[in-house]
Formats: structure tokens, C-alpha cells, sequence
């Protein structure tokens, strides 16, 4: 005859007394989740790991410093028996059948009356993994389903859509350089969830093949010298769509902060009273140059490094940049949306101190598949946009650091 299941609840131990025998490495792992249920927890236990000490010098448990006596479970709600005493525990759980009392045995399972799932948490919800039989029970493979799901949930592979308690609004999110799997968790999470998304030229495309096709995806795409579509229409598409109550998500490349004109649209969004979450995103000022092998720091390089935009050349009277300082710096300068301009750029950081032989580093479509690479100086770097036909998106490094490492040939 075959075994009977476990069955599955969710004990709310909040205020209820949960005895715990042992102060060993069981109970080290099991009382955080005790104490986060709120529960009245008592150790009896003559000796405890250090962590399990400091939770009892942090008044999270009471200890009883001694060893388990007929009685120690009386009016308890659920107990955990994790001495290295095979007596006292068989004692324990016999006073625990008595009482009824729930309890989970570490040395013997299959006599306990509760088991211990593989548990793990994701956005509110709690995912608790069983084996159906006591008999040929495997931990690590509980633990395996269990951190699949929570891995799935978190990162969005394993959709699973909210139906009452999701709230509609805007998710700004940092996409990240280009790479589909450098999107952070969260972000990857909140697009799988999304039920409108609207995104730019730069942000992750191969992301969007992933959605079902009952999200709307709308291209705000403002590709570089070509259509665009103007900032209030942006703005005016999240507040619409938000308050249509769908939930929708700004997908934008690198960090929304970074270049990206995300405050702009969280005061937008702010302005009409829709709620907005910011999600960070990797950028590419630091990233595409690390994906092609520089380090916008070294030791004994350079102790710092400079983000400037380049859409505006030197000398123009929009240009917010004050040039003549960056060429009296002696560290690395990153000049994101600059391909159009670096040679007037390169000409004034020359004009005001830089060497001409300073190394220039042009990565183009960085973290992609169709990432490359070109090499050249100051006093090159123009041609060698035309030679090497660079092409935007581009992230442009100037200094030592571009020397550091291997050399892209190798």
C-alpha cells in the first residue's frame, strides 16, 4: 500500500511559542525563518553556535541554557529537534505526540510529524518544496525544484502574471549595454510582467521576441540622425497607458539615468500622479569598454574616470562640457554619442594639453554579437572613424587604459 502524501500548510506562528532543541548548525539555519515568522521562540540547548548566540544576546529567541526535560513542549505550537542526542530527541517527539504538537526531527525524519520544506522567496511570495514520500526522500533535489522556480520567477523566464494585487503604473528600466542577459533580475522580471512596453533603439532588443503577443510594444526608437519620436509623446504614452491601469514598463538603454532622459519622464510621470519604479541598469560607460577588454581604472593607470556626452561638439554655445578641464586630467574619459564629434573633440583636448598620442579605443555595439573594436589616437581617431566606418551606437575610451590589456588581436 502505498505511502500517504504530506500534507502541504503555512503555519502563521506569529506570537506562538515554538520550541527548539539543540543550538547546533540546524538550528542556526532554521531559526532566521522562525524569528521572521515572528514567532515566541525558546532554545533549550546547553551550548550554541556563535550565530545562534548572538540571536539570543539580540533578544530574537529565549535560551535555556540546559538539556531538554520532560515538559519543555508543553503549550507549544511547533517544535524543532535537532540534538545530537538520539534519546532525548526520541523522549522529545514522544512528548510532542502527546501534546500534539507539530514537530520536525533532523536525525529522524521519517518519526517526526511534520518535515521541513525547501523554501525560498520571490516579490511576497513564498515557495515551499516537498517530496510526496518519506521513503527515498532526496534534499538536493528539493532544493534544486525549489531554487529553479525562485531563479525562474525572479529573472522572468518563469512567468507568472498577477491577477489581483499588482498595481498599475510605469517600471523605468535600465535595459543595460545591449547584452540581453546583462538586463538586471528585476528588470528581466518586471518586463516579463509588463502589459505594455515601450522601448528605444538602444534598448535589449532580442528581450522583446521573449513577450507574449498580447503585450503591446511600442518603439519610441530615437534612432541617431532619423526619426524620432518627441519626449512629450513619450511622456504622454506612459501616463495614457498607466492610467488605462496596465502595467507598462519603459525599456531604455544602459542606466535610465546615464544619458537617458529618465528623470524627465519620472517628473512627467510624478506630474500626473502615476506611480513610477526605477530600475537601475548596467551602463555602458563601464561595461562595453570592459566587455572589450579596458578597464576604465588601473592601478598606477588611472585612479578615475570621466563620463561625458559628446552630442554636442566643443566650442558650440549647448555645449555644457568644459573641454580645456578634461584635457588637464590624468585619468580615462568615456564620451558616450560622440562617433560624429570626436574629431573636434580629440582637436580640443589636443589644443588644450593632451598628447597627440594619448590612445583612443571606438566600441561599437558593445556586449552585441556585433561588437568591434577600433584602436587609434587622438591625432587619429577622426580618420579612423571614416577608414573603419564607425557607426553609433559607439562608447569611446581616451587614455593609458586602453593600453592595459591584451592586445585586441590576441
Amino acid at each position: 500500500m502505498a505511502e500517504n502524501p504530506a500534507y502541504p500548510v503555512g503555519l502563521r506562528l506569529t506570537g506562538r511559542r515554538v520550541v527548539v532543541l539543540g543550538g547546533g548548525q540546524v538550528a542556526q539555519r532554521r531559526l532566521p525563518a522562525l524569528i521572521a515568522a515572528g514567532a515566541d521562540i525558546v532554545l533549550v540547548s546547553p551550548d550554541a553556535t556563535p550565530s545562534v548566540e548572538a540571536m539570543a544576546d539580540a533578544g530574537e529567541i529565549t535560551w535555556q541554557q540546559r538539556t531538554y526535560e520532560d515538559g519543555d513542549l508543553a503549550d507549544a505550537w511547533y517544535a524543532l529537534i535537532a540534538t545530537g542526542d538520539k534519546e532525548a530527541n526520541t523522549r522529545a517527539s514522544a512528548e510532542a505526540e502527546r501534546h500534539r504538537v507539530w514537530c520536525v526531527r533532523s536525525d529522524d525524519a521519517d518519526r517526526a510529524t511534520a518535515w521541513t520544506p525547501a523554501t525560498g522567496h520571490s516579490e511576497g511570495v513564498t515557495i515551499a518544496v516537498l517530496t510526496t514520500e518519506a521513503r527515498g526522500r532526496d534534499p538536493r533535489h528539493t532544493a534544486a525544484i525549489r531554487d529553479a522556480v525562485v531563479e525562474g520567477l525572479r529573472d522572468g523566464t518563469l512567468v507568472a502574471p498577477h491577477h489581483r494585487t499588482r498595481t498599475p503604473g510605469v517600471a523605468l528600466v535600465g535595459g543595460g549595454p545591449g547584452d540581453p542577459d546583462l538586463i538586471t533580475v528585476r528588470g528581466r522580471r518586471l518586463l516579463a510582467e509588463a502589459d505594455v512596453v515601450i522601448t528605444d533603439h538602444l534598448g535589449p532588443r532580442d528581450l522583446l521576441a521573449e513577450l507574449p503577443a498580447s503585450v503591446e510594444v511600442i518603439d519610441a526608437a530615437k534612432l541617431p540622425y532619423g526619426r524620432f519620436m518627441a519626449q512629450e509623446a513619450i511622456n504622454n504614452a506612459l501616463i495614457e497607458h498607466a492610467k488605462q491601469g496596465k502595467s507598462v514598463v519603459r525599456l531604455k538603454g544602459g542606466d535610465p539615468f546615464v544619458y537617458g532622459r529618465g528623470m524627465e519622464e519620472v517628473q512627467a510621470l510624478a506630474e500626473a500622479g502615476v506611480p513610477c519604479t526605477v530600475v537601475p541598469g548596467i551602463s555602458s560607460s563601464i561595461s562595453v569598454p570592459g566587455a572589450a577588454g579596458i578597464p576604465v581604472t588601473h592601478r598606477g593607470v588611472a585612479h578615475e574616470f570621466t563620463v561625458v556626452s559628446g552630442h554636442i561638439a566643443p566650442g558650440e554655445e549647448r555645449s555644457l562640457v568644459d573641454w580645456p578641464s578634461l584635457a588637464k586630467l590624468t585619468g580615462t574619459l568615456v564620451i558616450l554619442m560622440g562617433v560624429g564629434t570626436i574629431g573636434k573633440v580629440a582637436e580640443t583636448l589636443v589644443a588644450h594639453g593632451k598628447s597627440p598620442d594619448t590612445p583612443v579605443a571606438l566600441v561599437q555595439e558593445g556586449t552585441t554579437a556585433a561588437q568591434r573594436r577600433v584602436d587609434a589616437t587622438l591625432a587619429t581617431a577622426s580618420q579612423a572613424v571614416l577608414d573603419h566606418d564607425v557607426k553609433p551606437p559607439a562608447v569611446i575610451v581616451i587614455g593609458e587604459v586602453v593600453n592595459v590589456g591584451p592586445s585586441p588581436s590576441e
